[in-house]
């Protein structure tokens, strides 16, 4: 009797083995219907066996902001493709399960070194470079003149902090790094190690940069009529707007004399050949000139020398460690150093 009611509805009973989709003479239009009246009947199986599959799940899309960038920062992102799959609820484990493909935008480092053509600076922008790191340097000369490999990968804008776009300067970055500085008259000095510097923290603070890096000087234990001229009080004025401005990651740098092969005017001077001499023997007899660090200026004699390399691997590790942060010594700069060369 049940056979017979189910064929009176024009369905097939189950024992029955009628392959409609195979048959010309059958219309989509008539599968429909079966298969509506098939669900009515046996609503626990999903779907006839005789009929067509299920259309598979439609393609998952993530759109990339890679194509509203400009070229220039379309560097500073790299795409990262995952691959995962999912089936919805109710399908049997013989259904295949889709895979789509997710485009995700990870960020990286991208770090401006103000005055990044100069002495500092381009050792900075060199160790960032060979970390992975995106350089762009801001400074009044510009590209450097030198043909090392490495600049090709550094993007130079010429420009005085004074009257730089930021807006430009700053897009996409993770850090900055200040090493203005110099020296000349009082004023000059007060304006070039004080408000330069000051006018750039404000800067990166308002475009909401997470880090400030600051290339600073050690005292020397200096008296203080001579801490009070230009080009200290300067470089303290400095310190005391990063450390304002950035609290919990702020960098200071404190180096004493930095020595290095360094370029003027296409010349090279081998500040190296007083400088790395000048640091083993002061390590060396460091035990027996602690005793004295306490005499006024006795750090113009006995304070070690730092290598420009040093400090800029240092500052390749203010840039990558959240955790570091505040003000650092000759010894600790050594150390953040030799942290990044392991």
């Amino acid at each position: 009797m049940g056979r017979k009611k189910e064929a009176r509805q024009g369905l097939p009973h189950k024992g029955s083995c009628v392959i409609l989709s195979s048959s010309k003479r059958v219309s989509i239009r008539f599968q429909k219907q079966i298969i509506k009246k098939w669900r009515r009947f046996y609503p626990s199986l999903p779907f006839p066996p005789w009929a067509p599959p299920p259309p598979p799940p439609p393609r998952a899309s993530f759109p990339s902001r890679l194509s509203s960038l400009s070229l220039n920062h379309r560097s500073s992102l790299c795409k990262s493709v995952v691959k995962c799959s999912y089936a919805e609820a109710g399908v049997k484990d013989d259904y295949k399960s889709t895979t789509i493909d997710v485009v995700a935008d990870i960020k990286t480092e991208r770090v401006v070194v103000l005055g990044g053509s100069g002495f500092v600076g381009s050792a900075i922008c060199k160790a960032a470079v060979s970390k992975g790191i995106e350089v762009i340097s801001l400074s009044r000369s510009g590209r450097p003149t030198y043909p090392d490999s490495w600049v090709d990968q550094v993007t130079w804008i010429p420009g005085d902090v004074f009257y730089t776009n930021w807006d430009e300067i700053l897009f996409g970055a993770t850090a900055v790094v200040s090493t203005i500085g110099g020296f000349g008259s009082e004023e000059q000095m007060q304006r070039i190690n004080g408000e330069a510097n000051i006018v750039a923290v404000n800067a990166a603070k308002e475009f909401g940069i997470p880090k400030f890096i600051l290339i600073s000087v050690h005292d020397y234990n200096l008296p203080s009529f001579v801490l009070s001229s230009g080009y200290f009080s300067g470089k303290r004025k400095a310190e005391s707007e990063v450390l304002s401005k950035y609290p919990n990651s702020g960098v200071v740098l404190r180096p004493g004399f930095i020595y290095g092969k360094r370029r003027v005017d296409g010349f090279e001077i081998p500040l190296d050949l007083i400088g790395q001499p000048a640091e083993r023997i002061l390590s060396a007899i460091e035990n027996f000139t602690k005793p004295l660090s306490s005499l006024p200026a006795s750090d113009l004699l006995f304070a070690p020398p730092v290598n420009v390399d040093d400090l800029a691997l240092a500052v390749v590790n203010a840039v990558t460690d959240d955790d570091f942060f505040g003000v650092f010594t000759i010894e600790q700069i050594k150390e953040a150093a030799a942290q990044v060369k392991v």
